[in-house]
């Protein structure tokens, strides 16, 4: 398993924290495209049976990724975020974007439509799984049915599983360990040979 550390997080400086401002999913999703370069050159991987998951900013970088590249075989994205447009005053937290982005979406809504995954919807063939709490009010859970109505509309191979009373971190231990094995199970037949 990779799991990569993106510029744009926390934990390596604030020039690292700042590189991806006004750059979501541009430099971050190099950074991880180009970790799995490495990954793929110095272990006995299948480069045809790669997939990609995330949860919070994880599920928006598979969302994004799925619309960027065909690389990956299967995806399960967790609490991702579809549009930023549109998650942009549904949420909680909606003030940390200000300095990422640079204004407000209602002063530069070019600035989040570009980085947003339904932007670029129709390039998504990868078969991809759903997963979020119906109380989630970091990233809302309207957030992942566009995103899955999106996929249906188009054809692509998805399933969404919504759980009831979970917010944007699951508490309840049988819906950890459920939503742990639909995404292994997705894994295992979306990407077997």
């Amino acid at each position: 398993m990779f799991k990569p550390n993106p510029r744009g997080s926390y934990g390596q400086g604030e020039a690292f924290t700042q590189a991806n401002v006004k750059d979501f999913g541009g430099g971050d999703l190099r950074d991880i495209l180009a970790g799995l370069d490495a990954v793929l050159k110095s272990a006995p991987i299948d480069a045809e049976r790669v997939g990609i998951t995330g949860w919070s900013y994880g599920g928006y970088m598979t969302m994004w990724a799925l619309t960027q590249t065909q690389r990956f075989k299967a995806a399960a994205a967790g609490a991702g975020l579809s549009d930023w447009l549109s998650y942009y005053g549904t949420n909680d937290i909606d003030t940390w974007m200000l300095p990422y982005f640079g204004a407000s979406v209602y002063d530069d809504p070019k600035v989040y439509e570009r980085s947003s995954p339904l932007t670029f919807i129709k390039n998504v063939r990868t078969p991809t799984l759903l997963l979020g709490g119906d109380r989630d009010a970091e990233v809302p859970i309207s957030q992942s049915y566009e995103y899955w109505n999106a996929l249906r509309r188009l054809g692509v191979t998805t399933e969404f599983v919504v759980y009831p009373d979970e917010g944007h971190v699951f508490f309840k231990r049988q819906d950890q360990l459920d939503a742990m094995s639909r995404i292994v199970d997705w894994f295992d037949k979306h990407t077997s040979p």
